[in-house]
């Protein structure tokens, strides 16, 4: 038998013993859009967003559409947060396609190698880019001549430090993203003498962490940096993004973040922060922390089998719709998500069983000899932590399998 990830919290059986979200039932849901099939709850969402609000007072929440750019859920995100960061122009045409590109909701666009269609759709947008190097600075500048506009800009910084103990370090190291801390300076001089819009730096030095200690240290050296490049240039930065990784607990022994414990830290860092950056709006961008708890990916059982010895329950989706799962997704030692048999949600485990999926592949591996209750064909499986990196993130197309549906309840 193998471990695996703790079921978030949230998570209910109806009078039927089965798993409920948003208040339906996995069959109902099934029933109304098919399977294999996404399932987003909204409160857990808000839930989220609200404990965000209670430990960071004062600080602007903005949401990585990366993480998941379901059109519901954006319109959703949109009631609740400050602004949406982006990472392609695909991800603009998404907020635009939901009906989300309005005055007074902030977008920025971050990520290495925009091509200038990127940069154009941008600007038209009336989107912030966080450039990422000196040429891409100098080919925004262009392209904004061209079409007659005053650029709003940011710099991203690659700071001299990572974020402890992280699933991805995006610091600290040499990188493609953002622009080494001690060229910053003269790039953001650049802007301002260009009579563009400087609009503040954006640090992001790794994701994934549940150590508040780690967080609580890169938020302190982050604000120190800033402070050092905004006394170098002698301007204060109209924002500082402070990046997120906030983690989620995916694996067995995961422990939530202490958020409590962050925000109390980034208070007194803010508190007694210089005073060329008093007039500064600080910010956080997260992503899978605000929708990773969310989502369940429900897969119904097409066949249950037995080689030598080993009970296999083989599912109708599978890796090229849930690919972190599979732990073809960053894992290093691949471990279990969180999974359930949905419609006997809370009943004792009774086997130990391997989930498979529907690819011609040993890669599509769900969850590995974890016990459940018994499921037999036509039963449903829960995976957890399918709010943020699954569809999307996943080789959808793979073996030209069907796809899977999504729905925000």
């Amino acid at each position: 038998m193998k471990a695996m990830g703790p079921i978030p919290a949230g998570f209910a059986a109806g009078a039927d013993g089965a798993l409920t979200l948003g208040g339906f039932g996995t069959e109902e849901l099934i029933g109304s859009h098919g399977a294999p099939l996404f399932a987003y709850d909204r409160a857990i969402v808000a839930r989220q967003v609200e404990a965000f609000r209670s430990a960071f007072p004062g600080i602007g929440l903005h949401f990585a559409v990366k993480a998941n750019p379901h059109a519901p859920l954006l319109q959703h995100m949109a009631g609740l947060v400050d602004g949406f960061d982006l990472a392609s122009a695909g991800e603009l045409a998404r907020v635009e396609a939901a009906g989300l590109l309005q005055p007074g909701l902030p977008l920025s666009f971050a990520g290495p190698g925009k091509s200038n269609h990127d940069l154009s759709e941008a600007l038209a947008a009336g989107v912030c880019v966080h450039v990422e190097s000196e040429h891409e600075l100098e080919r925004l500048l262009q392209v904004a001549d061209i079409m007659s506009q005053r650029p709003a800009i940011g710099v991203r910084v690659n700071p001299p430090f990572g974020l402890k103990g992280s699933g991805m370090k995006m610091g600290g190291l040499a990188s493609q993203f953002g622009v080494d801390h001690d060229r910053v300076p003269a790039l953001v001089r650049r802007i301002v003498e260009v009579g563009a819009k400087w609009r503040g730096l954006h640090v992001y030095a790794g994701s994934q962490s549940l150590s508040a200690e780690a967080v609580i240290e890169m938020q302190r050296a982050t604000v120190a940096l800033a402070a050092e490049i905004a006394t170098e240039v002698g301007l204060t930065p109209p924002e500082v993004n402070l990046g997120g990784g906030f983690g989620i607990p995916y694996f067995s022994g995961d422990k939530p973040l202490d958020i409590e414990a962050v925000g109390a830290a980034l208070r007194d860092t803010l508190a007694a922060r210089p005073a060329v950056l008093q007039d500064t709006k600080f910010v956080i961008e997260l992503g899978r922390w605000l929708v990773g708890e969310c989502g369940v990916y429900l897969t119904r059982v097409v066949d249950r089998k037995v080689s030598r010895g080993k009970t296999f329950l083989v599912v109708d989706g599978g890796l090229h719709h849930m690919l972190a799962a599979s732990g073809n997704f960053g894992q290093l030692l691949r471990r279990n998500y969180p999974v359930a048999v949905a419609n006997r949600f809370g009943h004792e485990p009774e086997e130990e069983v391997t989930i498979v999926g529907c690819l011609c592949t040993p890669l599509d591996l769900l969850a590995d000899e974890v016990m459940l209750p018994r499921a037999e064909i036509g039963d449903v499986i829960a995976i957890f932590c399918a709010g943020a990196y699954a569809l999307t993130a996943s080789p959808q197309t793979f073996l030209s399998q069907g796809v899977a549906r999504e729905v925000l309840v």
